[in-house]
C-alpha cells in the first residue's frame, strides 16, 4: 500500500475518532423528580367544535416523539400539562378582483400549566399565540379540509415551541 495511502488512513482514523461527537438531545432542565407527563384534552372555550382534539394530539405526538419523559395518564404521571384554548378568530388576508377572499388567516390564544401531581404550578404561559394562513376555495369541502389542516399546523407548531421550553428552558 502506498504511503499517502496509509497516511491518509490514519489522518481519517485520528479524524473519527478525535473529532468530538457526542450524543445530544437528551439533556433537559426539568426539575427533579419530574420523570413522566400527563396531557389531559384541552379545553375549549371557543365557538369552533373539536378544536380542542388537534391541539392535544399536537402535544402528545410532540412528547411522545421526544421519549425524554413518558407520556402516561394523569393518575400515573409526576406532572400534568393542561390547556385552555382562550380564543380562535379568522380572518380575510387575501382578495380576488371581485372582493371575494381567497385566502384567510386562522389564530389560536391558549394558556398552558404545568403542575405537578400534588397541584404545585411549575410554569404557567397565558396568552401563547400563533396563526396560519390557508386558501379558501368555491368548494366548501375543500376550504372546510384546508382550515383544519391549518388548525393541525398550528397544534403541531405550538406543541413543538413548548416542548422545547419543557426541555431547554425551564
Amino acid at each position: 500500500m502506498a504511503l499517502w495511502k496509509k497516511f491518509f488512513l490514519a489522518f481519517f482514523a485520528v479524524l473519527i475518532v478525535g473529532c468530538g461527537y457526542k450524543m445530544v438531545g437528551k439533556e433537559t432542565h426539568l426539575p427533579p423528580g419530574i420523570t413522566s407527563l400527563a396531557v389531559p384534552t384541552f379545553i375549549n372555550q371557543t365557538f369552533e367544535p373539536g378544536i380542542e382534539v388537534p391541539f392535544t394530539h399536537g402535544f402528545l405526538r410532540e412528547f411522545i416523539q421526544d421519549r425524554r419523559v413518558k407520556v402516561v395518564g394523569r393518575n400515573e404521571a409526576d406532572s400534568v400539562l393542561e390547556g385552555v384554548i382562550k380564543s380562535f378568530q379568522i380572518y380575510s388576508v387575501s382578495y380576488d378582483r371581485s372582493g371575494i377572499a381567497l385566502e384567510y388567516q386562522a389564530t389560536v390564544v391558549i394558556d398552558l400549566t404545568l403542575r405537578k401531581k400534588n397541584g404545585e404550578i411549575l410554569w404557567m404561559e397565558k396568552d401563547l399565540s400563533d396563526s396560519r394562513v390557508y386558501r379558501t376555495s368555491y368548494n366548501i369541502l375543500v376550504s372546510e379540509s384546508n382550515k383544519a389542516a391549518a388548525i393541525q399546523l398550528l397544534g403541531r407548531f405550538m406543541a413543538e415551541r413548548i416542548r422545547n421550553r419543557f426541555f431547554y428552558n425551564f
